[in-house]
């Protein structure tokens, strides 16, 4: 090696000498940076106002009028207040909870059922009955078929009743949920179900030991869309529900703030917070499978 090649070689502590390491690290994993900017730059768009209603909720009447992010001290008191204020949300809440339960419980039961026939039983008409879940995905249910069920509660005897939200709710989620089991049960092998059938078992039985082992990220999908239709579903219970008593969180949401000229913004917040509380806690809980349970659709797909 020659004086000038060495002269020409990088000198530890020389400018330029970490760097170059450094810039072959940056260029190979440019795209995997990028992907992490962006899916974090929207990560603070959703999270950023859910951050700020839950610190508003908890500011000082002062400190919310003055438009500071965060307040000097925290104040819980607004949380009574709103009970204070809403003398039926303690049982306006349980409503939610009683009608979001029965609506998961119910359509999965169905959606179960549906999904492992439609597969695995092969019924004749099956393709039309996909074909027609399939359409009626494309139609506004809520808007076209408000007035045809009021009419059938009405006829049921089920206005201004909580429990008789739980069977439009059933309805209109039903399709969805069938059509995703659907898809999750078509990825359990036609060998392992006439294995079962072979060894004696029953339809009831196979499904119990060998499909819903097997399906149980589906569930979870379904389980995920089911509580948030319709734990936010707020056009059917302000339709079929007057009494406030008998109505569910969503209602009382918007009541709260049809009347905000006598509600403070910190009261406002407090609502919102217990309102999205169970969704955020049951989405926290089972976020991985749901993913994984949507990333099978996909591959199926």
């Amino acid at each position: 090696m020659t004086v000038e090649a060495l002269d020409r070689r990088p000198v530890a502590g020389a400018p330029g000498f970490a760097s170059r390491p450094a810039l072959g690290w940056f260029n190979r994993n440019r795209g995997a940076i990028v992907r992490h900017a962006v899916i974090n730059l929207f990560m603070l768009i959703i999270l950023l106002p859910l951050a700020w209603v839950l610190v508003m909720s908890v500011k000082p009447l002062p400190d919310a009028m003055r438009g500071d992010f965060w307040p000097r001290h925290f104040d819980f008191t607004h949380y009574g207040y709103v009970f204070q204020r809403i003398a039926t949300l303690p049982v306006n809440l349980f409503n939610s909870i009683y009608v979001t339960a029965s609506t998961v419980l119910i359509t999965t039961i169905c959606a179960v059922l549906a999904g492992y026939a439609l597969v695995h039983l092969r019924p004749r008409g099956a393709g039309l009955v996909v074909t027609a879940l399939l359409v009626s995905l494309y139609f506004p249910v809520r808007v076209v078929s408000i007035i045809s069920i009021y009419e059938t509660q009405h006829w049921l005897g089920l206005i201004n009743s909580t429990s008789g939200l739980i069977l439009p709710y059933v309805t209109l989620q039903l399709a969805i949920s069938v059509l995703i089991m659907r898809s999750m049960f078509q990825l359990v092998p036609h060998e392992l179900i006439e294995a079962a059938r072979i060894d004696g078992a029953s339809h009831w039985r196979t499904l119990w030991m060998v499909g819903l082992p097997m399906v149980r990220n589906g569930l979870v999908v379904i389980f995920i869309v089911n509580f948030v239709a319709a734990w936010g579903e707020y056009l059917l219970c302000l339709t079929l529900i007057d009494d406030e008593a008998a109505r569910t969180m969503p209602v009382v949401l918007a009541a709260a703030q049809g009347g905000q000229g006598q509600w403070a913004w910190p009261n406002l917040a407090a609502v919102y917070v217990i309102v999205v509380t169970p969704g955020i806690l049951a989405f926290t809980f089972a976020q991985k499978l749901f993913f994984k349970g949507l990333m099978e659709g996909v591959v199926k797909g």
